[in-house]
């Protein structure tokens, strides 16, 4: 997936062919070649998503579900989604960009000082997403218990006294490291969900839940991905961006 919410924002075009119809051509190629399970990688950006990157992967999600409506007990591929936070230490992770920062001394750059997100690390992202992926039926959205939401300002000051530096800031203008806040970035939440309703359902593992989110069958979804596909081909982003808010808002 593109997963970069600025870069996605300003490339609306790029993000839906990769993000959305990316997914849905290779479940259908992972379906016509008879594999067995298909696991989406999703996020909590799809969310209630204030972003195209959010949007996309919750119309990816959408796109799964209807698919695996249409061969519900044929036996064919089982396709599921596996919604989580930020993982600690993958690509565009927050905290290889701090450690960057504090080695070269400063700032740490932060949007907001309200800032929360959810994390978990690669190892524990790893084997709950086998292990959702192993509990499918067919159509699943899967949500990963992330704990709490972290304060990323908190974050930063732990990430500073851990380097054995000081926090520079108005009442220490001695300090070694300032945070300097930036202001939110297009399309950027102050904080992120894990469920569009409140309604999950347990399963047998403590750490994973399943979600209830409505979604369009197929039939109604199919005419308009292809619309969207057009309109991403043609990099038409204001065609884009109301079919992607139609879709998304029409689950509800």
């Amino acid at each position: 997936a593109y997963k970069h919410v600025p870069l996605v924002e300003h490339n609306p075009a790029a993000g839906i062919k990769n993000n959305v119809l990316g997914t849905l051509r290779t479940a259908q190629a992972a379906a016509e070649n008879g594999v067995s399970d298909f696991v989406l990688i999703s996020t909590d950006k799809a969310v209630r998503p204030t972003n195209v990157m959010g949007a996309s992967k919750r119309l990816a999600e959408m796109a799964l579900q209807a698919l695996a409506s249409t061969q519900a007990g044929t036996g064919a591929t089982k396709f599921s989604m596996v919604r989580f936070g930020n993982v600690l230490g993958s690509s565009g992770s927050v905290v290889p960009k701090f450690r960057q920062q504090i080695r070269d001394g400063g700032p740490i750059t932060l949007t907001h000082a309200e800032v929360t997100r959810f994390f978990m690390t690669i190892p524990e992202a790893a084997q709950l997403v086998i292990q959702a992926g192993a509990m499918a039926k067919g159509g699943d959205v899967f949500v990963l218990d992330m704990g709490q939401p972290v304060k990323i300002i908190d974050l930063a000051r732990r990430m500073v006294a851990l380097s054995g530096c000081t926090l520079r800031d108005a009442e220490h203008p001695e300090g070694d490291i300032e945070i300097l806040i930036t202001g939110l970035r297009p399309g950027e939440k102050l904080y992120e969900e894990l469920l569009i309703g409140d309604n999950p359902v347990g399963t047998g593992h403590p750490r994973i839940m399943k979600a209830r989110e409505e979604f369009l069958n197929w039939p109604v979804l199919a005419p308009l991905l292809d619309e969207l596909s057009d309109a991403s081909r043609h990099k038409n982003a204001s065609v884009v961006l109301a079919l992607l808010k139609r879709l998304v808002n029409a689950e509800a």
